[in-house]
């Protein structure tokens, strides 16, 4: 049973909790996977260029990237960097590594797209005299992000989450808020479950952003 006491202070860090989320993890979040994008369509679409050399620098980022915990990554950006006298804040630190880091998964999400539009669509772009950058942004792309789009949206809930990480290099956002208030009230408990929740709305608005996606691309059915 929740006392009178813990049932204060669940009411009292709500909004305590909710505000560093709306103003710091949603932030963190859309500009981080803004940039994610963009690196992610570069990188998927030299890969899918076979340019040999090009190719082999994306591999070798895409296998970096995904081969390293998250948590290192931001470590070596923020408290290594330093080392060598690259002094970066706490909120671009972490949107540079997330934004890195997720890129190299979306790029391989892109890549996948793009190898399942038929390549006959690229030979009739030929023939009728486009580009192939041409090809790509009017033909290729657009339809490679229409076939990634329910998984690159799986993406952006996951960053939601990861995003609690950022704690760890000082960031305030709505975990850390959340372990401050543990370390005045010793109620670890109550209020991780709380922000627990806040999360789950967060991801459950996502989730429902990405069901209106794909509905409206003709993906999602009832």
């Amino acid at each position: 049973m929740l006392s009178e006491r813990v049932i204060g202070i669940l009411a009292d860090s709500f909004f305590k909790i909710l505000i560093p989320g709306l103003t710091v993890t949603i932030p963190l979040t859309i500009i981080s996977f803004s940039l994610a994008l963009v690196i992610a369509i570069i990188v998927a679409l030299i890969q899918f260029a076979k340019v040999k050399i090009l190719k082999d620098i994306a591999r070798f980022y895409v296998w970096v990237i995904r081969g390293t915990p998250l948590l290192v990554q931001l470590f070596v950006v923020f408290y290594g960097l330093p080392n060598i006298g690259i002094l970066i804040d706490p909120f671009p630190a972490a949107v540079i590594v997330f934004a890195i880091n997720e890129g190299a998964y979306c790029a391989e999400t892109i890549r996948a797209g793009l190898e399942a539009v038929p390549y006959g669509q690229m030979e009739a772009g030929e023939c009728v005299g486009m580009s192939y950058m041409q090809i790509m942004r009017r033909i290729l792309l657009p339809q490679a992000l229409r076939l990634s789009f329910p998984t690159l949206a799986n993406s952006i809930i996951s960053m939601t989450k990861d995003t609690s990480l950022a704690a760890n290099i000082t960031v305030t956002e709505m975990f850390m808020a959340t372990q401050r208030i543990v370390a005045r009230t010793y109620e670890p408990l109550a209020l991780y479950i709380e922000v627990g929740i806040i999360y789950l709305i967060f991801c459950t608005v996502l989730t429902r952003l990405q069901r209106f996606g794909e509905k409206k691309l003709g993906r999602y059915k009832i």
